[in-house]
């Protein structure tokens, strides 16, 4: 769950803060639980709806990008410590995106929510989760193509 709040956040000492606050709440709630769905998935959605609600607090703001995405390419076999090498670059570069951006990427691609879900969660529309996903995309590999150059 730490990992969760770190992905959507960013930001180590607010993902601590907001997962405690995350459990506090889980503990509070425990009578409301309806057993609908395990108690993993409940409790996740708890804590991710805690990350959206600080989020929100900051008053999170999506940023517009252009539609240029640039193409990544390498399909090569690299050796271990390569393959951690090259994840520590993604991992540092999704905490580089937008606060918005971030979450949407970390809710899809990390966290296997659909965008129906994201929108409800977010309470923004299908059609903006997914532009803002491949806004997030395509940031992302500006900043990997950056980082390389």
């Amino acid at each position: 769950m730490f990992n969760v709040c770190l992905r959507i956040l960013g930001n180590r000492v607010e993902a601590e803060d907001e997962l405690q606050n995350a459990f506090i709440d889980v503990f509070a709630k425990l009578s409301s639980f309806r057993f609908e769905s395990s108690v993993g998935a409940w409790i996740k959605r708890i804590v991710v709806n805690q990350c959206i609600n600080a989020l929100k607090k900051k008053r999170v703001i999506f940023f517009e990008l252009q539609n240029n995405q640039p193409e990544v390419e390498s399909d090569e076999y690299k050796p271990e410590a390569d393959k951690s090498q090259e994840i520590a670059k993604i991992r540092t570069a999704v905490s580089q995106l937008p606060d918005g951006y971030r979450t949407i990427f970390s809710l899809y691609a990390m966290e296997g929510y659909d965008h129906q879900e994201i929108s409800q969660i977010l309470d923004i529309s299908v059609g903006t989760s997914k532009s803002q996903y491949s806004r997030a995309r395509q940031r992302l590999c500006h900043i990997l193509q950056d980082k390389m150059d």
